[in-house]
């Protein structure tokens, strides 16, 4: 995943849905279509997650990493999610 300008580990774990739990209070399975800063927040937690797991230095903190995220990005690693998940 691209952010600013830079490419960044990212895929759905474990350690995302907790970090999402953690900040949210709510469960990942209650995000609904046109919940963007539920969304953001989620796509947050898993490059977190991700790049703690592989061992990649992220440093951003939510809105840095808002910033620096153009919402086609977004929206293809939610489709790429959907696909996966009809497989």
């Amino acid at each position: 995943m691209k952010i600013a300008g830079k490419q960044y580990p990212c895929r759905v774990t474990m350690g995302a849905m907790l970090r999402y739990k953690n900040l949210t209070g709510a469960d990942v399975s209650t995000l609904v279509d046109g919940d963007t800063i539920g969304a953001l927040t989620f796509l947050y937690c898993c490059v977190v997650s991700t790049c703690k797991a592989d061992g990649v230095e992220f440093s951003m903190d939510m809105e840095t990493f808002a910033d620096g995220l153009e919402p086609d990005d977004m929206a293809e690693f939610f489709s790429e999610m959907e696909t996966t998940k009809k497989k």
